[in-house]
């Protein structure tokens, strides 16, 4: 690798919000200053964090004054975000910038006006959409808008590549399948950590009904009815917390049913290894790092066939399931029959896993895989016969705000900001980056 990036990662999502998108962010990050590139990362602020922050090897986040509408996602501002954008992007002399999530206001917004002012952009997908529902034509019209005029597209899945390309209607040449990773000297199995009176089943996810927690709350009472050795720790926190407090409480399972809370990154593994199974009951997956983290722990796992899950484990890690009651049954008791007569051996998957979810190929992946006017307006035209008008002006607007910039706040008067010595403070492994996150 001889050219050195700069790059700029914007999304809405990133630290102290916890989530599969914040890991990716900032593993792959890391991963990249650590080949040599400048990293950069723009997200909103949270709470009390705002400005800019550094984090290990000298990454810089600036989090940026954005109104949040839902679940951490900012209010569209088209234009708004705009000067300050540019003005981030002239200072640090940025290349490249890469987007990721389709929910991300912020993302959309970097993606526009990069591109019109001359810069390379990418974009990574990390969840599936269907394409019925209002909120999924409207959010699949915009991704087509956006990923009309960009450099190129990746995708954590097979599954999520054909949804992205069918919603947005791509070329798929133009979309790669990069996976996600884990650092798997962060989940090292211990044997000794489980209770042996107890078999344990785990459960860590946001408590939504996307992760269906619907189907959690029937299957619990069931399962405890059925096994009577069997107990169940439940981390994350959401709108369905209640839910799952309710069935505990009518059942009367306040002692095999444990609800954590919300927890950090860093608190993961410590109840991982307590399990014996891993359960994932969602019903839509890109990719699910979760259970690629409970395998690396020495977990068995049970996950509903959905999306991208069946792409991620090899099969003697894992027993899928139909997003269905009886049939998630079916799948933990046959689970629950490996574990008790050793027919699996988990404490091994570590080291299986090791080499084949790595933070340093993905970064490598996603280093290889990153207009006039006229033909970005000939891409916007083609977006469809009324919205292909509207985004041709949006742009055409967006080029002339970039004019009037240029003139107003010329590149001359920003100051260029100093390139962090990374090298120098650079940690060793991912162990270190984990640990000094916060």
């Amino acid at each position: 690798m001889s050219t050195c990036y700069k790059i700029c990662m914007v999304s809405d999502f990133f630290y102290p919000n916890m989530g599969g998108v914040e890991s990716h962010l900032f593993l792959l990050s890391q991963r990249l200053i650590q080949r040599g590139h400048k990293v950069i990362i723009i997200t909103h602020a949270y709470g009390n964090r705002k400005g800019v922050r550094y984090l290990t090897n000298g990454l810089k986040v600036y989090y940026v004054p954005a109104m949040v509408v839902y679940s951490e996602a900012t209010l569209p501002t088209v234009y708004g975000f705009f000067p300050l954008l540019r003005n981030i992007l002239i200072r640090e002399s940025i290349d490249i910038v890469h987007g990721h999530q389709a929910f991300s206001s912020l993302c959309h917004e970097a993606i526009l006006h990069s591109k019109t002012m001359g810069l390379k952009a990418c974009f990574t997908d990390h969840s599936l959409f269907g394409f019925a529902d209002a909120s999924s034509i409207l959010t699949n019209k915009l991704l087509k808008f956006t990923l009309s005029d960009v450099d190129h597209i990746i995708c954590v899945s097979h599954t999520s590549k054909e949804n992205t390309v069918l919603r947005a209607a791509l070329s798929p040449r133009n979309v790669s399948v990069i996976p996600n990773a884990v650092v798997a000297s962060q989940f090292l199995p211990d044997p000794s950590a489980s209770d042996p009176s107890w078999t344990t089943i785990v459960v860590i996810s946001r408590l939504v009904y996307r992760k269906g927690v619907d189907l959690l709350v029937a299957v619990i009472p069931r399962i405890c009815a059925m096994h009577k050795n069997v107990r169940f720790i439940i981390g994350g926190d959401g709108p369905k917390r209640i839910d799952l407090e309710q069935m505990r409480e009518k059942h009367l399972l306040q002692d095999r049913v444990e609800l954590l809370g919300p927890i950090k990154h860093s608190e993961v593994r410590s109840i991982l290894i307590q399990g014996n199974i891993f359960l994932n009951t969602s019903l839509t997956e890109a990719f699910c790092i979760a259970i690629v983290e409970a395998a690396c722990a020495g977990l068995y796992v049970v996950s509903t066939k959905v999306g991208g899950v069946p792409e991620v484990l090899p099969s003697h890690m894992i027993n899928y399931a139909m997003p269905e009651e009886d049939d998630l049954i079916m799948a933990i008791s046959n689970a629950l029959h490996l574990i008790r007569y050793g027919k699996v051996d988990p404490s091994k998957f570590n080291g299986e896993l090791k080499d084949m979810y790595s933070w340093s190929n993905v970064a490598e992946r996603t280093e290889k895989a990153t207009s006039p006017l006229i033909e970005r307006l000939r891409r916007y035209y083609g977006c469809g016969l009324y919205a292909g008008k509207i985004f041709c002006m949006v742009m055409t607007l967006d080029y002339l705000f970039w004019l009037f910039l240029e003139m107003v706040f010329p590149r001359w008067s920003i100051e260029p900001a100093p390139t962090f010595p990374s090298k120098r403070y650079q940690l060793q492994t991912d162990s270190d980056c984990l640990d000094q996150i916060r």
